[in-house]
């Protein structure tokens, strides 16, 4: 058997949520500490990703790092918060030079931030990048804005890695950075080391992509840096637990990092609404504990012959047997 991967989570799956109709929310507020305590208390969790600013938290960040010690867990990331009302047209690509420049002095506080915990990564959600209507924006002017403030803020922090977690819509009706491909494109005519691709499941499989396809390609142009791992229907960004609709697939992606030789850290993006969150993360682990063991006892020689010919009977057999046994038995 091969060792059991890393496993993480957004900070944000321990909190609690508001939409446009519940606007008080669906819980009583979380402070970030206690977060972290949550996090904790899973049990199986390592590292956690953490955003910035610290939404409503007024201490100090030595009191982040001893929650984090007590509760043996590293922040392996830090998410920059560019996607609020000061961002609402837009982060790199605002109209408005000053809003750009707040956007980049934000950006580079949160990677000294992210240095200073030993993080692996900043990562960037350019949620307000983008346009809603036709004729709204210059599609020239707007990915330039785009690729430029990218280069100018991972140019000046080559010791670590950033990454673009790419996403087809919400909040904007169409954000820059919608599907794996045109991501690629973006950072390839950037051109530098340490910018990469978090592959967010859910937003793959609700952009219409195939999320194992998604990963190969980002793989072998070597700039799949990180995932995150959720499920929904396909028809928006339901951030459900992992395996609860899609398990053939998830299961398909996974084996495809396997494969690949890909061993970064298999992190939870769920926003349990009217779940308890702890139980969530839990049961989401034990889930990706069994697609752990199926990738092990999987017969790869036999799928390799079947993929070989096409034969899709042949290659669900193979994925059947081993993804459901290995469920009965974990779970």
């Amino acid at each position: 058997m091969t060792e059991m991967p890393v496993f993480g989570a957004g900070i944000w799956h321990f909190a609690t949520y508001k939409d446009r109709y519940a606007t008080d929310g669906y819980g009583e507020p979380v402070g970030l500490l206690e977060q972290i305590d949550r996090a904790g208390a899973v049990g199986d969790l390592s590292v956690v990703d953490l955003n910035w600013p610290f939404a409503g938290y007024d201490g100090t960040l030595d009191d982040v790092k001893a929650a984090l010690r007590r509760n043996n867990l590293k922040a392996i990331a830090i998410t920059p918060e560019i996607y609020t009302k000061d961002f609402v047209k837009g982060s790199f690509t605002n109209p408005d030079p000053a809003v750009r420049k707040q956007a980049l002095e934000l950006l580079h506080q949160a990677t000294e931030l992210a240095k200073d915990l030993g993080c692996s990564y900043v990562k960037l959600w350019p949620g307000q990048d983008g346009w809603d209507y036709p004729f709204q924006v210059n599609y020239h002017d707007v990915w330039n804005l785009a690729l430029d403030g990218l280069k100018e803020l991972v140019s000046a922090h080559p010791d670590i890695n950033f990454v673009i977690e790419y996403k087809p819509r919400e909040p904007r009706v169409k954000i820059i950075f919608p599907n794996v491909a045109r991501t690629l494109l973006g950072i390839e005519k950037i051109g530098l080391p340490n910018l990469g691709i978090l592959l967010d499941f859910g937003h793959s499989l609700y952009g219409l992509e195939t999320p194992a396809d998604a990963a190969q390609l980002a793989i072998d142009y070597g700039r799949l840096f990180a995932i995150d791992v959720n499920d929904n229907l396909r028809g928006w960004d339901d951030d459900m637990v992992v395996g609860s609709v899609h398990l053939v697939e998830t299961f398909e992606f996974f084996h495809t990092l396997r494969k690949n030789n890909w061993d970064g850290v298999w992190q939870l993006d769920q926003f349990p609404f009217r779940e308890d969150s702890v139980q969530a993360a839990k049961q989401a682990i034990t889930f990706l504990k069994a697609i752990h063991h199926a990738l092990d006892v999987l017969d790869d020689d036999a799928l390799a012959a079947a993929q070989a010919s096409h034969n899709a009977l042949a290659a669900q057999k193979l994925v059947q047997k081993v993804l459901l046994s290995s469920m009965a038995e974990i779970v």
